[in-house]
């Protein structure tokens, strides 16, 4: 199971991998980074899904236009606009219809990692655990798998590789838990 992007006929893979604090998660999210940096591999998204104790969970997306941020970004340039061609009053209507269109363009706009992954991770983490889930293609040799084993104790959550290169992630964490069911992922 391969997400690709129209654009771009890299097979993209999905990886969700869960640590024992935030604080170890955003140390690999740093680490992949660099990778991404290094040309390693592409980035496509990354997705930190951390759930407490009660079980609230709080998901942070790297790339998805937040509604918020969208909304401001297109009243600012409709009211733009909108003063350009009708003055005073063509600011006020382009502030709030540039408000609307951009947090409607927010919740219809799935980049990266869709939102049926997303709440298959939410989920699927435990409780008193962090998560990242990677997006990536272009993946330079054994790139992934090689920053991987400087995270020993972390578990693979879930991985769309083939059963010998899943394995060796596996190896790589030192995780011998068995993988949990995906009977349950969403459809690509």
């Amino acid at each position: 199971m391969f997400h690709r992007h129209e654009h771009d006929h890299a097979p993209q893979t999905l990886v969700g991998i869960t640590f024992a604090d935030i604080f170890r998660a955003q140390e690999f999210l740093t680490a992949v980074t660099g990778l991404a940096a290094h040309d390693k591999l592409k980035l496509e998204d990354a997705v930190i899904v951390v759930k407490n104790a009660d079980g609230h969970t709080v998901v942070r997306e790297t790339i998805d236009p937040q509604p918020g941020r969208s909304a401001l970004s297109g009243a600012v340039w409709t009211s733009l606009l909108g003063l350009l061609v009708g003055g005073p009053v063509g600011w006020v209507a382009g502030a709030a219809i540039g408000a609307g269109a951009g947090a409607a363009t927010a919740k219809l706009v799935d980049l990266g990692i869709s939102d049926d992954w997303v709440a298959w991770f939410r989920d699927s983490v435990r409780p008193e655990s962090a998560s990242v889930v990677l997006l990536v293609s272009q993946v330079e040799g054994d790139a992934l798998i090689d920053e991987a084993a400087r995270f020993t104790g972390a578990q693979l959550l879930y991985a769309n590789l083939d059963p010998g290169t899943l394995e060796r992630f596996k190896e790589a964490l030192h995780d011998s838990s068995p993988m949990p069911d995906t009977s349950d992922e969403p459809a690509s």
